[in-house]
Order: C-alpha cells, then structure tokens, then sequence
C-alpha cells in the first residue's frame, strides 16, 4: 500500500477470530493484516459475512467473547498490542486515541438523554471536565460537525434529528476527545445518497485538519473510489487483494474485486441491467476447499481447489490472493 502519509498509527498483523456456535467452531477472520498512517483512509471492503467489522471489532475489545475467540494475531497501536492488553488498560485507549462511528445512530444514542449530554459525557469521563464546561465543548463539537443552532440543539434528544443529523452527532461523539484513528463502520449505509456524500465530505475535512487515520469499513466499492487512499479486500475472512485504490480501481487483480468493479452503476450501463457476481459468498461453516472464491469465479481451474492461496505481492505496493494472477509468469504483466 501507499506510505505517502504519516507515522502508521494502527498495524493488524495476522488476526485470526473464531466464534463458537451449536454447529461448532467457524473462522469469521483468517491471517487479516492491515494498516493505517496519520492523515490516510483505509477501506475494508466486502460483503456481509466477509469479516470486515469483526477484524475492528476484536481489537477494540467490543466483540463479545465468548462466543467470539481471538485465535491469534496482534493488533498494535504505536507499537503496542491493543489485544495483549487488560480491559481497563485497552478502554484508557479506545474511546479516547481510537474512536468509532457505527451504521446505526439511533440505536447506538441513548434515547433518554439529550446529545449534548452524551457528548458531555466523553469530556466528564476522559478529561475530567465540569459539567458547565463539558457541555459548553459539546455545543463546539456540534457547531464543528455542521449541526445549525448547535448551542439550542445539544438539548435536544436523539429521536429529535433526522439519520443524518444523528450520524453526525456520532462523529461529534467520536470526534470529541480529538482521536489518532477514527474507525467508521459503515456510516453512511442507512443514509439517502445525498447525506451519505455530506458525511464522507465531513470526514475528509476533519481528517485533513486532524491528520487522523481513518479505517473505513463498506461494502460500497463507489464509496471508497470517493474516499479511501488504501483499500483492503475481504472475502469470506480473508484479505484477498490489497492495494491503493487508483491501482485497485485502475486494474484490479484478484477476481473478485475485478467483478466488485464490474458490478458498480456506470454511465455506460445506463438503461441496462447492471453486471453481477453469480452466486453468493459462502457460510462459513460451509467454506469451500482451497479459494473460498472459486465456486463464484470466472477464471478458477481444478488447482484452485486444492489449497487457500497466499497473499502475494504482485507489484510494489500490491498484494493479492490469486494462483491464477501471482504466478511468477503473471508478476511482469500485472
């Protein structure tokens, strides 16, 4: 990936997460490595069931476990492992150095407290305000995430905004304590495409004014081509293809992110029917032999199904999971 951006701030480095059920035990995260610089966006990017949001979720230690298990793996923020540490040593961390914004506003708000109040909140517990004073920054960090009349509306309750007004309430929340890394997962999925491009505009300018990493987690390919500078792709719990997203865009590697590409609204495909993946990704009690992707993918051979294949460099900067492009034949022309 990209490194033209500052110090990296958070490194997953071969994280792997179980989670127990009545069928037993099923892989949600296999050997996942990612990382994110000071003032760069990485995008995690895939379907549902693809592991993007357990891979986050296990490092700031909001999986519930059991029935989640992290198998092994770290996860290092300026050099120390988030998941070797105790609960109240990693909680003086997340929430305060590393923050995150959810899909769904109206229920991760408390609907019996006014915003300013729960945004108060963060200064009271982290920073140890007054509550005169934490509820005056309150009213400043609406004001800084585009809420009008943001000094009447802290008193105001949850069910009062409309979706994005209460997702910008959560970056308010998030944004509050002036974090290093911001993790939004999926923040503008339930959001008209409007608001949705308002939100991604928010949180590129305060990004820029912050030099925050940013992980953003999506299934929207149209999304990242927006916003992200790196772009991580998963597929039933494994990194496939990693890469910035001009070369992922430009010309992707591994084939599904070449028929996530295919798939995407363009003005060309205007009037007709859009291009999709055949199929649907695997239950992961059910993954198939060898590339999970191969029951769905237009170039896969018998060899595909022998063994799950390494992510491999294909060109500086460039990682993917394909036997079919990372032969060694293959590196000189990708």
């Amino acid at each position: 990936m990209t490194d033209n951006h500052g110090e990296i701030l958070l490194k997953v480095d071969n994280l792997t997460v179980e989670f127990d059920t009545p069928h037993g035990s099923v892989r949600a995260v296999d050997g996942v490595s990612w990382q994110v610089r000071a003032g760069e966006t990485l995008a995690i990017l895939g379907e549902s069931g693809s592991g993007k949001s357990v891979s986050t979720q296990a490092l700031t230690g909001i999986l519930e476990m059991p029935p989640g298990r992290i198998v092994s793996g770290t996860a290092e923020y300026r050099g120390t492992d988030l998941i070797a540490m105790t609960t109240k040593e990693r909680r003086k961390i997340v929430g305060d150095r590393i923050t995150m914004v959810f899909q769904d506003s109206l229920s991760a708000l408390n609907p019996v407290q006014s915003v300013g109040t729960q945004i108060a909140e963060c200064y009271r517990v982290h920073r140890g305000m007054s509550k005169q004073d934490a509820m005056r920054r309150a009213a400043e960090m609406l004001d800084q995430v585009r809420i009008p009349a943001a000094a009447k509306r802290v008193r105001d309750y949850p069910h009062e905004f409309s979706g994005g007004m209460r997702q910008r309430v959560m970056l308010a929340m998030a944004l509050a304590l002036d974090p290093e890394v911001l993790i939004a997962d999926e923040p503008t999925t339930a959001l008209d495409v409007t608001v949705q491009a308002q939100i991604l505009e928010l949180i590129a300018e305060l990004q820029a004014e912050r030099q925050m990493g940013v992980v953003l987690i999506t299934h929207d390919l149209g999304v990242v081509s927006d916003v992200a500078d790196n772009v991580v792709v998963m597929y039933a719990g494994h990194v496939v293809e990693r890469a910035s997203t001009a070369a992922a865009l430009d010309r992707p590697v591994h084939p599904y992110t070449e028929g996530l590409l295919g798939s995407m609204p363009s003005a060309e495909l205007k009037g007709r029917e859009l291009p999709t993946i055949p199929g649907t990704p695997p239950s992961l009690r059910a993954i198939p032999s060898g590339c999970a992707f191969r029951t769905r993918c237009p170039i896969a051979i018998d060899e595909c199904a022998t063994a799950v294949p390494p992510l491999l460099t294909v060109a500086p900067g460039r990682d993917a999971a394909c036997i079919r492009r990372t032969t060694l034949q293959a590196k000189e022309a990708v």
